[in-house]
Order: C-alpha cells, then structure tokens, then sequence
C-alpha cells in the first residue's frame, strides 16, 4: 500500500468501475464547459508495460518531505507550493487557477486538478536551484525515480556531490513533480495520486 502518482489511460479515465476516474473525467468536463473551455476527452489508451518507453508514469511517495517542504519555502511563494503540491489530478492543458471539484478523490472529500504547464516551470525553477543532475531518470514507468535515488544517486554524489545531494529526499521530489508534468504534457494524459 502507499501513496503513488500514476498516469491513467483513457478506458480508466472514462471507467464507471469503482476504481476509475469516470466520476471525476464527468465532473471536470462539466466545469470546463462552465468556464467556456473545450472538454478533456483526447486521452491516450493505457499501453502494454515497456520498461525505459516512457508510456506510463508510476512512482511511489516513500520517502518523507520535511526536506522538500524547507525547499519549498525556502525557494517558492505560498502559490507556487500550493499549485507544484497541492493537486490530487495534473491535467496536460494550461489552466488559469486550480479547480476544486466537489467529488471524493480517495484521500480527500474533493479533487483539486491543476494543469502541468503551470507545475512544470515551478519545478524546473527549484530543479534548478538544487542543481538536480541530468542522469535522475526522465522515464518512470515502474518506480524508476525511486529506484535511482535509492542506489545511484547516492553513488552519483560521492563521485559528484552538489546542492541535490545533501537531501536526497528532497532532490527525490523535486524530480518526481518535474518529471510527473514533463510524462503529462509529453503523452497528454492525466497523473493522478492514487
């Protein structure tokens, strides 16, 4: 069990079964057309898993963000915090501000969706502030992030120590978000905290 962020496919995206996101896809829809934007029904099918391809976005929330949150303040206004941290759904397509829709996302009584364009220059700005080093994965198809900082990032930075390495868990988060909005800008599909 655990907390994870994974990308949905379209049948799971617009499922009626208990664990799909049908209610929310219903739910969001009906308030995009609310505020005059198009519907967000071009969602990529689930494929077949294939290690390194970048299909799919699966990473697991272990390690603990009291590092990341220092990070966070230290670097990021109360909104670029809130918008990088505090969704329960990254969309693909730009949004003004955050919508909070009034359906049970499995952790909370609401579903806070926010768009990766937004996320993504917020993570790239404290990216660049630890200096995260371009061998942290860009795929995370099965764990890929955590697997890397659990054993070559620690060899990475005895050999290259810098800002990224003195708290791994933290850098482990600055490139999960980077990277959860770089997967749903690329295929165009949700990320959900799951």
């Amino acid at each position: 069990m655990g907390v994870y962020l994974v990308s949905v496919g379209a049948e799971e995206w617009f499922g009626d079964e208990e664990d799909g996101w049908g209610e929310v896809a219903s739910a969001l829809d009906a308030e995009l057309r609310r505020r005059g934007l198009p519907s967000y029904e071009d969602v990529p099918p689930e494929t077949d898993f294939a290690a390194g391809s970048g299909q799919a976005f699966e990473e697991k929330l272990t390690p603990p963000m009291t590092g990341f949150d220092t990070l966070c303040r230290t670097h990021l206004s109360q909104e670029e915090s809130e918008t990088l941290c505090g969704w329960s759904v990254l969309v693909p397509f730009s949004l003004d501000e955050e919508i909070c829709l009034p359906v049970d996302s499995g952790y909370c009584e609401s579903t806070t969706v926010v768009g990766a364009p937004q996320v993504l220059p917020i993570a790239e700005k404290l990216a660049a502030a630890i200096e995260l080093p371009s061998e942290a994965p860009e795929t995370c198809d099965n764990l890929d992030l955590s697997m890397w900082f659990r054993h070559q990032a620690k060899a990475l930075s005895a050999t290259r120590p810098g800002l990224w390495s003195k708290d791994l868990d933290a850098a482990f988060y600055v490139a999960l978000f980077l990277r959860a909005a770089q997967h749903a800008i690329r295929r165009g599909c949700p990320i959900v905290l799951s």
